[in-house]
């Protein structure tokens, strides 16, 4: 695949971080009862970024989990035959809790309806809301982020590769061409 378009950088990133981590804390009317589980893989380090946001602004820290939805996906057979499963980790009760989910990029929907899975499998969330660094459209799925870094219009046959300094070595969204 080839790069079409660099489309956010390290501060377009964390500035856009800093917009969301304002917006949870808004809409849930401050942090009480509130956890954050990233996704496997990046949406573990933007989880905890967006908790060390929340904390200099709040002044509380938030706790945040790790969650692994590869045995909940309605395409693990076409994957692999032997997938690889990673561990989650989610040492906090999350029933009663507000929840936010977070995933680098949106696209069917497919990855939230299994993290969705995944999480009533560990209990009953009070709510349960979605924040992503990138909404790219094509929805399969009648699921909707609450919260949006950035909306990237793209076409099917384009790829938004997000890299971050704690798994790449680098922060940037970059477009992909097939």
């Amino acid at each position: 695949m080839q790069e079409k378009a660099r489309i956010m950088d390290d501060k377009a990133i964390d500035r856009a971080l800093t917009r969301i981590s304002h917006e949870i804390i808004e809409r849930n009317k401050g942090v009480d009862d509130l956890v954050l589980v990233g996704i496997k893989t990046r949406g573990v380090p933007l989880a905890g970024r967006l908790a060390s946001k929340i904390c200099k602004i709040e002044g509380t820290e938030i706790p945040v989990g790790i969650l692994d939805i590869t045995l909940y996906r309605d395409d693990l057979s076409t994957l692999s035959e032997k997938p690889i499963v990673n561990k989650t980790e989610i040492p906090f009760e999350i029933t009663g809790k507000k929840v936010v989910l977070v995933d680098d990029v949106i696209y069917t929907g497919r990855t939230a309806r299994a993290a969705l899975d995944a999480l009533s499998d560990l209990g009953r969330a009070r709510l349960i809301q979605l924040a992503v660094l990138i909404d790219r459209g094509h929805r399969e799925l009648p699921i909707r982020p609450d919260y949006v870094g950035k909306n990237v219009p793209t076409s099917r046959d384009e790829v938004i590769k997000v890299k971050l300094e704690e798994v790449d070595g680098e922060n940037c969204v970059v477009i992909l061409k097939k």
